[in-house]
């Protein structure tokens, strides 16, 4: 049966669709099947870090919501040398197709139906879903759906209140696990206090502190971290999430 996991922040710029890539690439290389949905079809971007090109001739998340095709016929595989499989699902990244979702919205309840079927169509271990951040009716869809939810958040007021307020809203949809990730955590800040301090608050699991890192900042989501650097750190604690998680 396939684990559906819901990626997300309440604001932009945590590295949310960059960790969401990594623990899909990671599970990959540990040999479990699994596809990455692009749900942020208002400002799509994880495509950048699988260097999945668009064109004309390929489906993306918007033409499945549009009946124009199956959803495992937006899937593009993503190749790698682990033992399992690896699939996007991309959002369309074309102005006109960006404006109609904004301008006219989507059947949500298609969106989980196509879910289901994905999870099905591809024989899925793990379906992983890249939120919008903040809440909408989309992400509220994908987390109500989702048997663990992963809050990425850094170590920042407004990231600490907005992930609140996502954590209250997670509880009313009675999702079954729900954790924390900070990211981006600088060095001169006491990671330990501040796990201890989130996990008072929030009163939940750190699943994974993740520091500020040059070559990360460098690498710009060119390509995917752990597939370039599998032996830094950073990877590491990726390894040990995706451990938790099988």
């Amino acid at each position: 049966m396939s684990k559906i996991i819901s990626i997300h922040s309440y604001r932009g710029g945590t590295g949310k669709s960059n960790i969401a890539a990594n623990i899909a690439w990671t599970l990959m290389m540990k040999g479990k099947r699994v596809a990455v949905v692009d749900t942020d079809i208002q400002s799509p971007g994880i495509h950048v870090i699988f260097n999945v090109k668009q064109d004309a001739r390929s489906y993306s998340l918007n033409d499945f919501l549009w009946r124009k095709c199956k959803i495992e016929e937006a899937a593009v595989e993503i190749k790698g040398a682990g033992e399992g499989a690896l699939f996007l699902v991309p959002s369309s990244t074309n102005a006109g197709d960006i404006a109609r979702i904004i301008n006219d919205g989507y059947n949500v309840d298609l969106l989980s139906e196509g879910f289901e079927r994905l999870c099905s169509e591809l024989a899925l271990d793990f379906l992983l879903i890249d939120t919008h951040p903040g809440l909408n009716e989309e992400t509220l869809l994908s987390i109500a759906v989702s048997d663990k939810l992963f809050l990425i958040m850094r170590p920042d007021q407004q990231d600490f209140e907005g992930s609140s307020i996502t954590l209250r809203v997670a509880s009313r949809l009675q999702v079954e696990e729900i954790s924390v990730i900070v990211n981006k955590m600088p060095a001169l800040v006491d990671a330990a206090a501040f796990q201890k301090l989130v996990e008072a608050e929030f009163g939940l699991p750190v699943e994974a502190i993740i520091p500020h890192n040059e070559e990360l900042m460098v690498l710009g989501s060119k390509t995917i971290f752990c597939k370039q650097f599998p032996g830094n750190e950073i990877s590491t604690l990726f390894e040990k999430i995706v451990d938790r998680l099988i």
